[in-house]
């Protein structure tokens, strides 16, 4: 209800101020979102608590009060998911039973919970075959389960369709303008003996991070592709490295059946729909056009710019 002014008129009511606990500080998602919200002026805080401890994730938002929650906590695994084939159980724990206890302390508080998770979940196939545009959607069930890794986010994904209160953001591939943090993926692509390439969608968190504090304000629930639109390959992507970073570098491909010798896992490739994301922000960029808005010309060292 709008409140009356001196002219009888009515003004909107202010909008509710904002808190937000996030998890995941020590995290690369959530040391940027902390980032955001002090340049924003968004109070926040950080939880302390162990996801999978409801007693501390409670005792958190009783000191913080928060509006909202993210969760950007988690395991992925080091140096890489192989990390997670040979350690299952702490796998679950964190992304599964933690996940889902925060879901549920805060559905109980009446709270939002924005949950940075994964897009990896799905991989090409006859109905959405790569290079034909076609993008699995948000009510699309998984189909990759080649790594543990994904099974556990797929797993979780599932559970979370019951809880109302919860915004699921599938993040892939993640790349900031940050090119010397090792988790970054052009970073680490560019560090590897060989590459092979296949387009994906992909996260461009300058972004997309912000919109994620947007869908917040807007109490966005549900499933949500959180991609840019869509795909680039690591060539691609490579070539541009190139053109704006070093015009020296290089680099070699090789096929699936070669990278699978050399990793545990097998690793996810897809391309999301991003029907749903561009109909509530129209402004978002393609994939190509904001990895050279973010990333690349923010970093250009040759006379590409």
């Amino acid at each position: 209800m709008g409140a009356a002014t001196t002219n009888g008129s009515a003004e909107p009511a202010p909008a509710p101020a904002l808190k937000f606990l996030i998890y995941g500080r020590t995290g690369w998602i959530g040391g940027l979102l902390g980032g955001l919200c002090a340049a924003r002026g968004i109070p926040f805080a950080y939880g302390a608590g162990r996801l999978e401890s409801r007693a501390s994730l409670e005792a958190d938002i009783d000191a913080a009060a928060p509006t909202h929650v993210f969760n950007a906590a988690g395991v992925t695994g080091r140096p890489n998911v192989d990390w997670c084939e040979t350690h299952r159980a702490e796998t679950i724990r964190a992304n599964v039973v933690g996940t889902l206890t925060l879901a549920d302390v805060c559905r109980g508080r009446g709270l939002v919970l924005i949950n940075y998770a994964t897009g990896c979940i799905f991989e090409y196939d006859a109905g959405h075959p790569l290079g034909s545009g076609v993008g699995f959607k948000e009510e699309d069930t998984p189909n990759f389960v080649g790594s543990f890794y994904s099974k556990t986010k797929a797993m979780v994904e599932e559970l979370l369709k019951n809880y109302e209160n919860v915004c699921t953001l599938r993040v892939r591939m993640p790349i900031s303008s940050d090119l010397s943090n090792p988790r970054n993926f052009i970073t680490k692509i560019t560090r590897y003996d060989k590459v092979v390439n296949i387009p994906n969608s992909m996260t461009i968190l300058d972004e997309l991070l912000p919109i994620s504090i947007e869908m917040a304000k807007r109490n966005l629930t549900g499933i949500w592709n959180f991609t840019n639109p869509g795909v680039v390959s690591h060539n691609e992507m490579l070539e541009m490295y190139r053109d704006y970073i070093d015009p020296s570098f290089s680099w070699k491909n090789f096929n699936l059946e070669e990278q699978a010798k050399v990793i545990v896992a097998p690793r996810s490739n897809n391309e999301l729909d991003q029907t749903k994301l561009k109909r509530e922000f129209p402004e978002l960029l393609s994939i190509k056009e904001s990895l050279i808005k973010y990333v690349f010309e923010p970093n250009c060292k040759t006379s590409k710019a």
